[in-house]
């Protein structure tokens, strides 16, 4: 009797194992960092300012669902322990929103660990990396988010103004070498709705 009672157990917990996992979004994987690019010698005083989000790239982005997403800013702020608070501006729901994150530096100057995560539940780690910039016109970061026990993964391509720079099939193509495909990259509408304060 305890021995069928302890085969029933095992059989429903293995029902129960694969219907969570057929629940589970199918997400592109994310590759570990040590294969993300980081920009050489990278000059963490130099990147600091107003970046204008041009584009959006990751595993949870959708171009249909998410083709109404409007432009935002991240602005870094550098810090005397080379980390940076970002603040964030974004028009939402006829109102701005302002956010602040910490990017606390890592063994490099270029890959960051996003502080005060704790706030957010789920959220178990992020990360953030400079991939490319050329500090004056454009920046690509590379993401990574681990969220109950799923990794997201984004990239962003940052501009000093509204205008695209050369770089846009840069970012597609890094895009696309994560995995991602074009229903995966959305280039938020321009507006001048918070951002421009």
């Amino acid at each position: 009797m305890a021995l069928g009672l302890l085969w029933l157990g095992l059989v429903l917990l293995g029902v129960l194992q694969t219907q969570a996992l057929d629940s589970t979004p199918n997400l592109i994987p994310a590759p570990p960092l040590r294969r993300v690019p980081l920009q050489p010698d990278f000059q963490n005083v130099e990147f600091q300012g107003k970046w204008y989000v041009l584009g959006l790239a990751g595993n949870e982005f959708n171009k249909e669902k998410d083709s109404q997403l409007k432009m935002y800013t991240d602005t870094f702020e550098l810090n005397e322990d080379n980390s940076y608070n970002v603040t964030s501006a974004l028009a939402w729901d006829q109102r701005c929103d302002h956010w602040t994150k910490i990017f606390t530096a890592n063994l490099h100057l270029d890959q960051y660990t996003v502080g005060n995560i704790e706030r957010y539940t789920g959220i178990q780690s992020y990360t953030a990396q400079v991939v490319t910039t050329d500090y004056n016109q454009f920046a690509i970061l590379y993401f990574k988010k681990v969220y109950d026990n799923q990794e997201n993964i984004k990239v962003v391509l940052y501009g000093r103004t509204k205008e695209l720079p050369p770089v846009k099939a840069i970012f597609i193509i890094f895009a696309k070498f994560l995995g991602l495909t074009d229903e995966h990259i959305i280039f938020p509408i321009p507006n001048d709705q918070c951002i421009d304060e």
